[in-house]
């Protein structure tokens, strides 16, 4: 990887010349006091030294609601529907990098989803080094994912009055043609880099009570812990902590047709396994009919099912779904949890749900 300066100031120009180029800018910006990701019409909006941002930046390449195909009945006639614009992300943090690490293994495996490929296709990422927490609920140090995955196409790192960039793909030399305020790091650069990097580290807490590695092993020894059904007793299965999650991808199918049944389409929208009818099969039958075992599914979902599929965590610690949650059930607290329960049960020594979670 080639690693050049920018200056800051130069930053409005670089977009300026892409937006010039046709390519589509979002980035964070303030709305509402809350950060989303949205599309830059003016880069003064442009923050790229933010907390978190609502939603993940999956959104663009999963959207909430997309048409897939249309229909038509009487001919039979069938014409997917992929509107691909190209698009650069700005500002991306490195566990929602991780997250799209993640997605894109799940789309490119087994039945490959065409309307992402096609989108993530005309993606650029544009990331940015975290040099504090994003939150109070973050805890990408304790799930590996504070550092930066070879998966980005621009990576970006602050350095007070500049910005160092890495290339991390033929796509980052696309981005930075044109672009004259670039030039390539010197010797001094590279140590500030450095040191930078070095002040960095004590910025973040380990927050998980154990290694990371040992989580699959503790969701499969805590298939029948009672801490879920202290979990389900809080759930208000609103299914915010899944909507918010850049890495779950569960959705829904419906075919939307004219009054005369001749014309229509099918829509793919976002959906979560939290909510009370998502499991219900043919017959009625709901085979994770409590909060409880829903609970169970999504935290093995994250912490074991997808990396026995794809060899890659489902939670990378962003923290979202602990800020989104109503009834404060966190990662970190109920693994934590787990842990303390499996620790004393094996000493042979007496903890109660409210003691594991505390």
């Amino acid at each position: 990887m080639s690693v050049k300066i920018i200056p800051k100031n130069a930053l409005k120009s670089w977009i300026a010349k892409l937006k010039e180029n046709d390519y589509r800018i979002v980035g964070p910006v303030s709305k509402h006091g809350q950060y989303v990701f949205a599309d830059i019409d003016n880069i003064e909006a442009l923050e790229l030294d933010y907390p978190t941002t609502v939603l993940p930046p999956k959104k663009y390449l999963l959207p909430q609601r997309e048409e897939l195909f249309s229909f038509n009945t009487k001919t039979l006639d069938m014409k997917e529907t992929i509107e691909v614009i190209p698009t650069v992300i700005f500002g991306v943090h490195t566990c929602d990098l991780h997250a799209l690490k993640l997605l894109d293994r799940v789309n490119d495996t087994g039945y490959v989803d065409q309307h992402y490929q096609a989108r993530r296709a005309e993606t650029y990422i544009v990331s940015i080094e975290c040099l504090k927490p994003c939150m109070e609920h973050s805890f990408c140090k304790s799930m590996g994912t504070l550092t930066t995955p070879e998966h980005f196409d621009i990576h970006l790192t602050d350095l007070g009055e500049s910005y160092a960039i890495e290339v991390g793909s033929e796509k980052g030399e696309r981005l930075l043609e044109g672009c004259s305020s670039i030039w390539d790091s010197t010797e001094e650069d590279m140590d500030r880099i450095n040191e930078v990097m070095a002040e960095k580290w004590p910025n973040f807490q380990y927050r998980l009570e154990f290694d990371v590695t040992e989580l699959p092993d503790l969701l499969s020894v805590s298939q029948n812990s009672p801490i879920w059904d202290a979990l389900g007793d809080a759930c208000l299965a609103c299914g915010m902590c899944t909507q918010v999650c850049p890495t779950c991808y569960c959705f829904d199918v419906e075919d939307e047709v004219d009054v005369a049944l001749e014309t229509g389409k099918r829509v793919r929208t976002w959906d979560s396994c939290q909510i009370d009818k998502f499991a219900v099969v043919a017959g009625g039958h709901n085979f994770r009919s409590s909060n409880a075992l829903r609970q169970r599914h999504r935290f093995n979902r994250k912490g074991k099912y997808q990396y026995e599929a794809f060899g890659e965590l489902g939670c990378v610690g962003c923290g979202r779904c602990a800020l989104s949650c109503l009834v404060h059930i966190t990662p970190i607290r109920t693994f934590n949890g787990l842990h303390r329960m499996r620790t004393k049960t094996q000493a042979g020594e007496p903890i109660s749900v409210e003691e594991s979670l505390s």
